[in-house]
Parts: structure tokens; sequence; C-alpha cells
């Protein structure tokens, strides 16, 4: 007789073992039309699982996060089964579940085209209607890899090869089609609602470019379809703001075969990496930090001390001169304890906080370069403090505190936290990571921060907390961490002068707000779409003349702007004044100015902004005002903790 007990505590009592379905059919007929799998004892299942002694239950739904992937795992299955029907001889081999969706890679005599992918997601609709139970049975792994040969499922065989003799494996039946799998599943075929297949492309079998190349096929599944018709916009909204389109209509930069991963930043890219790396240094320096600058090439010997080498050889490049060989820095880490070490320093000066935009390199596979998202040479908000133990927590809360208000500032008002403890491989003994860990816990909780944790995710040398802000589309972005190193400061001899008058090696914290500098200005232009706010915008404003009768007033305009520090362009061109217009549009320049004879005659502007809106003729020093004004108030106020002394409500949302 199991006594099954639920979330909210209550205990329902069979008189025999009993299905996770008749227990929700027990709780109510639309619980058991809706229930997915379940969570027996904290083990997912399948709602076919018969519970046999007593055991806590949680019902599973299409409105539970482990629901929604139950879906899209089972879609992955009605794809390959879809794929099956139309193409016998195509090959299965593995389908998991990513972030919004599935894949499945496919052993296929020829490509994949975009009828075929219309053709399967049809097939898929019709396998839907048809609504197969889908059934789980066990198989013993030698049974299975004969099952899987027989039916000419080589990929698959050699899969199950790999798991150790002995095993007992499941697989998952849908009509006609089975295929390994851990599960859950849905119950059947027909809970399939709502699916889009996106794209196809290559793979490699096992991720090794030694390998044949595979076709994978993409898609997304929602547990109905206004849910996936919201991300279906979603992605049509990201392709009009790809930064990579953008960026070359804006001619901020571009990248060339001949220097793979490394960026040629034009006049317009380079003033916004400047306006960037200006603000943030400003920051930094109203929160006690020194900005200082270390080499590019050091001595390998420095990163094999630091651990570095042994971690991260292959992501590294060298070169060899003089029967040496010198690492092309890939972070600032050991070269900032350089710095602290090279003076002698007293308790009495700690914290000591150095900054650094560093420009490093790393060899990313070329596979894997993506515009600015992804490059092998970026510039970096690195950051070190070298303290105590006991003022660890205060430099985590301010450095929080900062990294708060500059993503606000960028116009950035979600964010998530996300604890990151100890790996398998590790530098520094169990207790010092103890406390490591629990002075990030600590912070976060000060803070009353809503945060994951992340078991095993931390760097060799210590814990992190990543801070992933949430873009317009509400996709994640890791870029600011903080990470505390009991390791590395020992590993390469740094000390301080302790109360007691003994040598004592600081806490050093490797902190970073926006990460690569690169990668965060592909995000801003996908954030904004190109049209950045006035105090980013490399350009603000343009100043347009009617006729050449006009010019000499809009260059003294323009100068007068230049040296107030406006950045303005006169537009002199004998072209119709509706052709610059559009034009300056299409660049994003926030504001029009615009000069004919009844603005030469007055001593006045007509104005208008990239928003449409006419500001109707003002004087220079009106539109001076304005201009003025609007960058103080999106930049300036951003300078003060915007948290200071309060709390971060918790769900992760920066707003003010």
């Amino acid at each position: 007789m199991p006594i099954v007990t639920l979330p909210d505590g209550s205990q329902r009592e069979f008189a025999d073992a009993v299905s996770v379905a008749e227990v929700a059919a027990s709780i109510g007929a639309g619980l058991a039309k809706a229930a997915l799998a379940g969570k027996v004892d904290d083990c997912l299942v399948d709602t076919s699982f018969v519970i046999a002694e007593d055991a806590t239950l949680a019902i599973i739904t299409d409105k539970d996060t482990q629901g929604l992937e139950i879906i899209r795992h089972s879609c992955a299955h009605l794809l390959a089964q879809a794929v099956k029907r139309l193409f016998p001889s195509a090959q299965v081999t593995i389908g998991p579940v990513i972030d919004n969706g599935f894949y499945y890679d496919f052993a296929f005599e020829r490509s994949f085209t975009p009828e075929d992918l219309v053709a399967i997601e049809a097939e898929m609709a019709k396998i839907v209607k048809e609504d197969y139970s889908v059934s789980r049975q066990e198989m013993p792994r030698d049974d299975a890899i004969a099952f899987f040969r027989d039916r000419g499922e080589e990929y698959k065989a050699k899969i199950i090869e790999d798991i150790p003799e002995g095993d007992v494996l499941s697989l998952y039946q849908q009509g006609d089609f089975i295929d390994l799998c851990r599960g859950p599943h849905i119950p059947s075929t027909g809970r399939l609602k709502a699916f889009k297949l996106t794209k196809v492309a290559g793979a490699y079998w096992r991720g090794d470019a030694n390998n044949e190349m595979l076709q994978r096929i993409y898609g997304t599944a929602w547990p109905d379809k206004k849910a996936l018709k919201a991300y279906l916009d979603r992605i049509e909204e990201a392709e009009k703001r790809d930064h990579r389109l953008l960026a070359k209509r804006l001619d901020l930069y571009h990248i060339q075969p001949e220097a793979p991963g490394e960026i040629f930043w034009h006049p317009k890219g380079w003033r916004l990496v400047n306006l960037i790396r200006e603000y943030l240094r400003r920051v930094q320096e109203d929160a006690g930090y020194e900005e200082i600058n270390t080499p590019l090439l050091v001595d390998e010997i420095l990163w094999q001390q630091s651990g570095h080498k042994a971690k991260f050889d292959e992501e590294m490049f060298s070169v060899t001169s003089e029967n040496h060989t010198y690492a092309i820095k890939p972070m600032s880490c050991p070269c900032h304890i350089q710095v602290f070490k090279d003076s002698l320093h007293s308790y009495r000066d700690l914290p000591i906080r150095y900054a650094e935009f560093g420009h490093c390199h790393r060899s990313e596979p070329s596979g894997t370069l993506h515009g600015l998202m992804r490059v092998r040479g970026f510039v970096q908000d690195d950051g070190h403090i070298f303290c105590s133990e006991d003022q660890i927590q205060e430099e985590v809360l301010a450095f929080i505190d900062q990294l708060h208000q500059v993503y606000q500032a960028f116009g950035f008002t979600g964010l998530t936290y996300k604890l990151s403890t100890r790996p398998e491989k590790r530098v520094g003994s169990d207790d010092v990571w103890d406390k490591a860990e629990k002075a990030l816990a600590a912070a976060l909780d000060a803070r009353d921060l809503d945060w994951q944790l992340q078991p095993g995710e931390g760097a060799f040398y210590g814990p992190k907390v990543e801070f992933a802000m949430l873009d317009c589309l509400e996709r994640e972005w890791q870029c600011g961490t903080i990470q505390v190193d009991f390791s590395m400061p020992e590993r390469l001899g740094a000390h301080y002068i302790a109360e007691t008058g003994e040598k004592r090696v600081p806490v050093m914290l490797h902190r970073a707000i926006l990460g690569s500098f690169e990668r965060f200005i592909g995000i801003l232009i996908e954030q904004h779409a190109g049209k950045f706010p006035l105090w980013l915008a490399p350009i603000q404003v343009a100043v347009m003349t009617i006729a050449s009768r006009h010019d000499e007033y809009a260059q003294n305009l323009t100068k007068i702007m230049k040296n107030s520090k406006i950045r303005a362009i006169s537009d002199l061109r004998n072209e119709k004044i509706g052709f610059k217009i559009r034009g300056h549009t299409l660049q994003y320049i926030p504001y029009q100015v615009i000069i004919g004879d009844k603005e030469l005659e007055n001593g006045t502007v007509s104005v208008r902004t990239l928003a449409g809106e006419d500001l109707g003729s003002l004087t220079p020093e009106a539109l001076m005002a304005i201009l003025e004004a609007e960058v103080t108030n999106k930049k300036e106020r951003h300078r003060i903790s915007v948290w200071s002394g309060s709390k971060q409500p918790k769900g992760g949302g920066i707003d003010n």
C-alpha cells in the first residue's frame, strides 16, 4: 500500500502499486490530461512508471521547465521518425535538447534541402495526428548493439559499443520507430503541439574534424502555438538586429581572411570603442581602481608557474625569439601579480585595485569565429583586487553595485546570477575552496539576490559569480564575472606585510564587467538595433544644408558643437535635402539639423530626431542645451551607485 506524498505535503494512499498517470488521474482529469512525466523521489520518470513503495511525487506538465525539456527531447525523436519514414536509408546518430529547441544528426548520401525540411515537418505533423503511444523497454547492451546493427543503424551501434559491458539500456518506441534513450518521454506523440524545423547544418561525427561529416537538422518546440509564434517572432527580430549586418551598414568594422578572428575597426567603430573605454575608465576611477598596462608577450615560464600553461596551452599563441618561448597574453592575471610584487605592501595598503584594458589573444577554432561575438584578438576590461580575507565580501558587494550601474547605463535592465563552485581539476586545498565559495555566497545573499548554483563550473583556481545580462529579446549574455583566488598569488610569490609583521599571501579577486569589448559591442549593437543612445552614438548630429549659400553657417555651427565635445558632421553635398535626410536616418544619427534660407536669416536651425520628432526652429544655444542635457541624463546619473544601501529585488531585475 504505497503512500504518495505530493509537493503541497498532502498524501494519497493506494491499495496496490500505482503508475504516475494513475496518481495524476486520482487528483483530477485536468492534471491527468496535462501530465507529461513525473518526478519520483527527485528522479524524472515516464507517466507509465509504477510506484510500488512510499515515495514523493511531483507531476510534470508543460508549465514546468523540465516538462518543456521533455517536449523538446520527444520532438527530436519525432524528427528522427519522420526522416526515417521519408528517407529510409538515412542513419540516425544523436538528438539532444539545446537552448530553445533540439537537433538530430543524420548520415545521408545527399544534402537535405529546404524542400526536404518542409516535407519532414509535414511528416512530423502527420505522426502527431496519428498519436502513437510512446513506450519504454529495456535491453542488454550486447543485444542492443545487435538490434541496431540488424536495422542498419551503424552509428547507433557504435554509440552503444562505448557503453560498459553488462549495462542494461532503455529504448523508446513510437509506432515503427525505436531509439536508444535515457528518457523520460511524453506519453504519446499527440502531446507535441507546437514545433518548427529551423535549419540544417554540417556536423562532424562525435565533434571530431577527422571524422565524417553528418547533417544536423535543428528545430524548436514549445508548449503551444502562441509560445512558438512568440519565439519565431523573436528570431526574426534577432536576424534584423544581427550585429554583423548592422555594423557593415553603419561602417563600424570589418574582418578579412588574412587576419581571422581579428577586428579592423573603422573610424566610427573605434570611436564607439573609445567612448565605452572612457566611460568605464571614469567608473573604475570612482571605485578606487588604478589603471595599469602590462606586456603583450611574456615568457612562457610565467604561464607555467601560474598554471595557465597546463590548463590553456592549446588556446595560447606563442612565438620564439633568442631561444625563449613567449606566450601572447591570453589574460592579464599573472601580469597584474607582477605589478603588485614589484613594491612592498603593508596590510594598510589593502585593498589594492588594478584595472587594465588588456589586449589578449586566444587560439579559437576557426569554425567557432562569429563576427564580434567570438574572436581571437580582443580587449578585456581586466581588473584584479588584492585584499585580505576579511575584505572579500565588502569588495564583492562593491563590485556588484558597480556592475549594476554600468549595465543600466548601457540599457540592460535584467540580470541573472550564477555561483560556480569547484571543478574536478583545480589547484588549492578544499579548505581554501570552502572559504572562497562561502565568501561569494555571503555577498550574493547580502544583496538579497536570487542566484543559481552551478556545481563544478568554477575556474581551476577559484569559484566565481557569473553575471548574465538579459537583452530586449530575452537572450542571456554572460559578460561580467568576479572570481576569488587564494592560489595564484601564492604560486607566483605575492605577499604583503601583515599587522603582526609577518608575510602573508593576499587574496586575489579577478573581475570583469564587460569581458571582451568586442563581444560586448556586438551585444550592444543588437540590443539597440544599431540605434545607440545619444551618449554612445559615434556621430550625434548631422548638420545638413539645402543650398551652398548655407555652407558657412553649417560649418561654423559644426565647429562650435565639436568644441563642446558634441560629435557633429556637416553634410554640404550638392544633393536634395530629402536624400540627405534619408541617408542620415539609415545611419541612425540621433539628431538631424537642417539649415535653409529662413534659418540663415533668423540665426536658427530646424531640428528633427531619429524617431521622426520635429523639434521645430531652435537657436543653436537651445539645441546645445538639449544635447548636453540628454547626454548628462543618460550617462552621468549612472555614476551614482544605484543600489548603495538598498537591496536588489529577487528575480534579477535591475530597474532603478
